[in-house]
């Protein structure tokens, strides 16, 4: 004959029950962060460049991918490639060509310029800091870091945009034509969100 369960027995599998659900949706949870793109209607990647007469030029690439990588330490790290052949000069359809020629970006050669980063605690995003990695353009790799700005808001990436600048130098990158009309300094400027990568 089986008798009742005890009330101190009952409570305590309700809570071993309740610690098995929210480890399951934390895992879920992880299993997400760990499968998050880049939101192409919050998410704005370009560059800004200054003339020899304080003319502030500002590019944009169009088309681009990317998405965040959760690792198994718990660490993320972030993969983005522009694409050269679209990148935009806004208002300007001279230095639009100039960007996408042989002494820029060189397009037809080099079709993306891409950034990695190093892996980084998620806790960069809220509070701000260098983020470090390798910049790619024309086929140079150069370690880079950018500078992420503190969020404004609790969920970074989700609620609010991540705003993270970077300067370089073009001769570095084999760049420097148009130096009498154009500075040598280039600044990548990123404003991203994400959301939840849905491909099959």
């Amino acid at each position: 004959m089986t008798g009742a369960i005890p009330r101190r027995t009952r409570a305590r599998r309700r809570g071993w029950l309740a610690l098995a659900c929210a480890m399951l949706a934390c895992g879920a949870a992880r299993a997400g962060a760990g499968n998050l793109e880049f939101d192409p209607a919050h998410s704005r990647f370009g560059f800004e460049l200054r003339t020899r007469w304080g003319q502030k030029l500002e590019g944009r690439f169009p088309h681009y991918d990317g998405h965040v990588v959760e690792l198994p330490d718990g660490r993320h790290q972030v993969r983005l490639r522009f694409f050269t052949a679209d990148v935009e000069i806004a208002g300007h359809p001279r230095y639009t060509e100039w960007t996408r020629g042989p002494r820029f970006f060189d397009a037809e050669k080099y079709p993306t310029v891409s950034f990695v980063s190093e892996p980084y605690d998620p806790a960069l995003l809220a509070q701000g800091g260098k983020l470090a990695g390798k910049l790619a353009i024309r086929g140079i790799q150069r370690p880079k870091s950018l500078d992420v700005e503190a969020a404004a808001c609790a969920r970074p990436a989700l609620d609010c945009d991540v705003v993270a600048t970077g300067a370089v130098s073009r001769a570095d990158y084999d760049m420097d034509n148009w130096q009498l009309a154009v500075n040598d300094r280039v600044v990548f400027v990123l404003r991203a969100r994400l959301r939840e990568n849905t491909a099959p």
